[in-house]
Order: C-alpha cells, then sequence, then structure tokens
C-alpha cells in the first residue's frame, strides 16, 4: 500500500492503563476491586461500535509484579483477545518484565532483553512503545541506548502518523507525589529534543497519574491516560500527601479520521445505553 493511501485509512488504538491487578480477584490495597473495573473497561472495549485496530495498555497491569497477578490478568484479558483484537501490554512501576514475558510469551512486543521497547504499524497509525521502568523503583527512566533507537526509529518513516506510549509521563503535572516519582529529568530532556524535531509525532500518551492530564510539548501534545479503576487525587498544594479516591474510570480511544488524531475518554462501567433520537 502506497504511503499516502496508508496514511488516509482510519484507525482506532484503544488504550487502557493502571490496571494494577492482583491475584485471585483480591482487593488491590484491601479495597479496590479492580478486577471488575478491569471486567467493566474490557466490556465497554468489546461494545464500541467501531472495532479497534489494536488495544493498548500502558503500565502498572499487576500491583506486585507477581506471575500469580498476571495469570489472572491473563484470564480478564482473555475477551480482547478472543475478539481477535492485537493486544499490546507495556510494563509500569509496579510491573516485572520477566514475569510478564513469562506468563505472555506470545507477546512480541516485551521482547527479551532489558527493556520492552517496540514499534508496531497498525493501519494508518505507528506506535513506539517505550519502557521506563526502573527495576524495584517508583521513577521511571531512559537509557541512552533507548533514546537511540527512538530517534532511529523516527528517523525511519517521518511521514506515518505516530503516537509514543510510555508508563511515566515525560513532564511534571504539579501533583507533586507524583511528580516525585516521574521520569527522570535528564529522559523528559532527551526525549523532546527527539520529539520537537518530528512532527509526524501526534500524540505522547502516558500512565501512572490514573488521570487525564494534557500540555502542548515538543511541538505536539503530551498526555496521561484516566485508569480504568482508581484516581491519583488531584491536589496542586505543595507538600500534599498522595492520596486516591474514586473516580468515574474510563478508556481511552486515539482514532485517527484519515488526517488528524483526535482522542477520546470513554466511561466505562454500568451506565444506561439510552440514545436520544439522533
Amino acid at each position: 500500500m502506497a504511503p499516502q493511501a496508508s496514511r488516509n485509512l482510519s484507525t482506532l488504538i484503544v488504550q487502557l492503563t493502571d490496571t494494577h491487578i492482583v491475584a485471585n480477584a483480591r482487593l488491590c490495597h484491601n479495597e479496590i476491586d479492580t478486577s471488575s473495573f478491569l471486567r467493566a473497561a474490557v466490556e465497554t472495549v468489546r461494545q464500541l461500535t467501531v472495532r479497534p485496530a489494536a488495544v493498548l495498555i500502558t503500565g502498572d497491569l499487576v500491583n506486585e509484579g507477581r506471575a500469580n497477578q498476571y495469570d489472572h490478568l491473563k484470564v480478564l484479558l482473555a475477551p480482547i483477545v478472543t475478539a481477535g483484537m492485537p493486544l499490546y501490554l507495556m510494563p509500569g512501576n509496579h510491573d516485572n518484565r520477566e514475569a510478564m514475558r513469562e506468563v505472555f510469551p506470545d507477546h512480541g512486543e516485551l521482547g527479551k532483553g532489558p527493556s520492552c521497547d517496540f514499534v508496531a504499524d497498525i493501519g494508518a497509525l505507528r506506535l513506539v512503545g517505550l519502557d521506563t521502568l526502573i527495576d524495584n523503583e517508583a521513577g521511571g527512566d531512559l537509557s541512552a541506548n533507548q533514546l537511540e533507537w527512538l530517534e532511529r526509529t523516527l528517523q525511519q518513516k517521518p511521514q506515518r502518523p505516530t503516537i509514543i506510549a510510555m508508563h511515566h509521563p515525560p513532564f511534571t503535572t504539579g501533583i507533586g507525589h507524583m511528580d516525585e516519582q516521574g521520569l527522570s529529568a535528564d529522559a523528559q530532556a532527551a526525549m523532546e529534543r527527539i520529539v520537537s524535531v518530528n512532527p509526524q509525532v501526534e500524540r505522547v500518551t502516558c500512565g501512572h497519574l490514573h488521570r487525564n492530564i494534557s500540555r502542548r510539548w515538543a511541538g505536539t501534545i503530551v498526555a496521561t491516560a484516566p485508569s480504568v479503576a482508581h484516581a491519583v487525587a488531584f491536589d496542586l498544594r505543595p507538600g500534599a500527601h498522595g492520596a486516591w479516591n474514586y473516580e468515574p474510570p474510563a478508556i481511552t480511544a486515539h482514532h485517527w479520521n484519515g488526517s488528524h488524531l483526535v482522542t477520546h475518554q470513554i466511561g466505562s462501567g454500568d451506565f444506561p445505553a439510552t440514545r436520544y433520537g439522533m
């Protein structure tokens, strides 16, 4: 297919993030029923009127990085796989690469090296996944090798609309306790330099914050997506303690409409499906 013809294809990529599954359907933090939240999100994906070309989960798949938690996650995600939707997984700071690879051996995007970086052409879009996990730490980073790989990868197809996905966002959000466990300042600066000279990057999409936050950055838009479960509390006071609360969970849908990337947030859960005379 000619590059221009490919670019004109309508393409939908759905993003879930921060599912924080624990084993045997127990409650995360002894209170949050993350399994039920994920079931609702999966059903929301299945009921979309436009079929996703791919489903992406941007980290913190489970809460403690244990193999039995990934086993339970695999069961919860089975309806997406059964429906034939390609599924891409990425690690966050709560994850463990080797446990992910053990339970999901058929997921080539998880790779075999020190990081789970990947690139995939999905319809009209190019999806670039960056692994920001530092083992046993809450904050994130990108190595020099990863940054060189990102630069080379973006240079390969400069005309193809591209989404970069990662767990830790490459900007400070104002929620202090989360910024303290954010992406390193050096990695933020290096990414900004690379992305700023690659105008095909339509969006940088992230997890980690459990809520929607966006800004203009490096000539594009960077945003964090809401969790399909609990939210990090909105609190911009300096020195505020970390807290979470229940807010309407959502999935995120990135739609390339043939000329622009438009991103939607869609509530997941038990809401009436009433349609009003349209």
